[in-house]
Parts: C-alpha cells; sequence; structure tokens
C-alpha cells in the first residue's frame, strides 16, 4: 500500500457532549439529528465520499446507538420490506453498507490526543483522516478530499482551516502560517485558544486532519495537560518541528453543529436543501420573518419618545387588538 493512500479515518466520538445536556446525558452528542440523519452519517458520508474505506469510531460508555445506526437492523428491515417502503427499505441498508466500520474503546475522557492513540493498532503503518463529527461542513468538494490531494502532492501533515473573525479565536487552535500558495500554507507553529491580542493569525482548525503514522510515537510522549487530557496540537506543534506541515483552507460553509446556535443554524441550512422539505420550510420562514419584522416595528413605536406629551407626564401606549 502506497503511503500516499489514504483509506482509514479516526472519529472520535467517547466526548460527553456536555454543551447539549440534558439532551445528551442518556444519548450520544453524534447521534443528534441534523434533519433527518445524525451527525456522525455526514461525517461518515464525507469520509467515503473522499476516498476513505475503513471508519474507525472511537467511542466510550453509552455510545451504542453509535454502533447500532451503522449495524444492519434485521427486523426494521423485515417492517419495511412487508410496508412495501422500499425506498426507505434501500436508505436504511446503504447505512450500514457505507464502509467497513470498527469501534474501540476510549476508557476514560482523556482529551483528542488520547481518542487518536487509541486507534493507532487499526492504523498501523499508514497515513490516516481525523475527522470531528460536530464540525459539518458542506462543500461541494468533501472538506477532506481537499486535505487529500494537498497530501498526495505535498507528502506533509495536512490541517483544514478555515479564517474566523479576531474575536473568536480563543475558541480554536490558531496556526503561524507562511503562504505558499492561494489557501495553500505551511504550519509554522500552532496556539491553542489564545487571546485575540496574542493569536498569530485567525485561521483556525476546523476539525479535518490528514496525519502520517509518525503521529503516534509523539502522542506516546506528549505529557498530559490541562484536565489529565493529551492535547492533539501539543503532538502537532512537535510533528511541524520534525517535518513539512501544511494547512489548507477548506472551501465550503461549516457549521459548529457542537454548538446550541450553531446546531439550529445547520438544522435550518440543511432543512432548506432538502428536496422534500425545502420548499415549504422556505415559505415558514418567510412568513415568520415577516411576522418577526411587524412585531418589531410595532415594539419601536411603542418605545419611541412621544413628544407630544409634558416632560414627566406618562405616555399612554395606544390600545392593541389581540
Amino acid at each position: 500500500m502506497s503511503r500516499l493512500t489514504v483509506r482509514k479515518a479516526v472519529i472520535p466520538a467517547a466526548g460527553l457532549g456536555t454543551r447539549f445536556l440534558p439532551a445528551t446525558k442518556a444519548s450520544p452528542k453524534e447521534m443528534l439529528p441534523l434533519v433527518d440523519k445524525p451527525l456522525i452519517q455526514y461525517t461518515v458520508e464525507e469520509a467515503v465520499a473522499s476516498g476513505i474505506e475503513d471508519i474507525i469510531v472511537v467511542t466510550g460508555r453509552g455510545k451504542r446507538a453509535v454502533e447500532d445506526h451503522f449495524d444492519r437492523s434485521i427486523e426494521l428491515e423485515d417492517n419495511l420490506k412487508g410496508t412495501g417502503n422500499s425506498q426507505v427499505l434501500h436508505q436504511i441498508r446503504q447505512i450500514s453498507n457505507l464502509a467497513n466500520f470498527c469501534y474501540v474503546r476510549q476508557s476514560e475522557a482523556r482529551g483528542l490526543g488520547h481518542a487518536v492513540l487509541c486507534a493507532q493498532h487499526l492504523i498501523g503503518d499508514e497515513p490516516f483522516a481525523v475527522i470531528l463529527s460536530d464540525e459539518i461542513i458542506d462543500a461541494p468538494v468533501p472538506a477532506l478530499a481537499q486535505l487529500i490531494h494537498v497530501y498526495k502532492k505535498r507528502h506533509g501533515a495536512v490541517l483544514g482551516v478555515q479564517d474566523v473573525p479576531k474575536q473568536d479565536v480563543s475558541r480554536y487552535g490558531i496556526i503561524a502560517p507562511k503562504r505558499i500558495a492561494s489557501g495553500l500554507h505551511r504550519v509554522q507553529d500552532m496556539v491553542e485558544k489564545p487571546s485575540p491580542t496574542d493569536a498569530p493569525s485567525t485561521l483556525a482548525v476546523i476539525g479535518r486532519y490528514v496525519l502520517p503514522p509518525e503521529i503516534f510515537p509523539i502522542l506516546r510522549k506528549t505529557t498530559a495537560g490541562k484536565n489529565g487530557e493529551i492535547q492533539l496540537t501539543d503532538a502537532l506543534k512537535e510533528l511541524a518541528k520534525q517535518s513539512p506541515m501544511f494547512a489548507q483552507e477548506i472551501k465550503g460553509q461549516r457549521h459548529d453543529a457542537g454548538d446550541k446556535l450553531g446546531f439550529l443554524i445547520a438544522t435550518v441550512e440543511f432543512a432548506l436543501k432538502n428536496p422534500s422539505l425545502g420548499a415549504d420550510f422556505g415559505e415558514y420562514l418567510v412568513s415568520r420573518a415577516h411576522l418577526l419584522s411587524t412585531d418589531r416595528r410595532n415594539r419601536l413605536v411603542l418605545d419611541a419618545p412621544d413628544h407630544t406629551t409634558s416632560p414627566g407626564k406618562p405616555r399612554i401606549p395606544p390600545s392593541r387588538d389581540y
């Protein structure tokens, strides 16, 4: 197998999903539905569309639903077959045939670096991808495919990045870039969640990586940081000192579906693109926006100062029909 062929992808899915509590108390965050598919399925479909054959999901306690989703459900298939629902039956069967799935347990939450390390015995001596399932990227060319293209040409680790507002840099790992070509940079350094004044750029790492197997011995030597976690960023900084590392600005619309507002925005955007829902949902949004606009105008009228009243005399608002 060529060292330039990327066949395997690691999807860390052992996190506790605390930003979505209480919804994720007993249900995996990765299984939150984005319109009609769980978040992790979008990630798997992106990987498969990028040429990935083997999906390694790093799970933890309470994540059995993830495994069940990508497994066959004979009872459900028999039921759909009996009711003649062939279209849905085809969709359900396709899920388990997307790729070769393998699952490995992360016994305790010790950070993204540790999650990647848990998959070492399944990766072997091959380059591989890492995809975070709460980063949904809607792009004509799959985001991961954009990185794999760079990896094959440059023969070095590739990180997916996007430009973010300066006030938001403290939420991300930020690279110190050296521009090579339009949208492509050499990574000189990385800073995890810097303040706006300390950030070396506004290019943020957004949950897509193509890495060589040389990352594993570095991860094993990486000292655990805050909360006993092994950070992938620390290992990447060391890898960048040993061999060339690149950052590709991903072309596409990114949604942070691990954040409540980001998840709601993603739901709206994907619902509008849904062939069976988009038109009706769009009409609803237009009517809702009209109502909000009308209500806002009414509030502005009510809150506006009334210059016809005497100073200090309270203004009596106009009557409203309800």
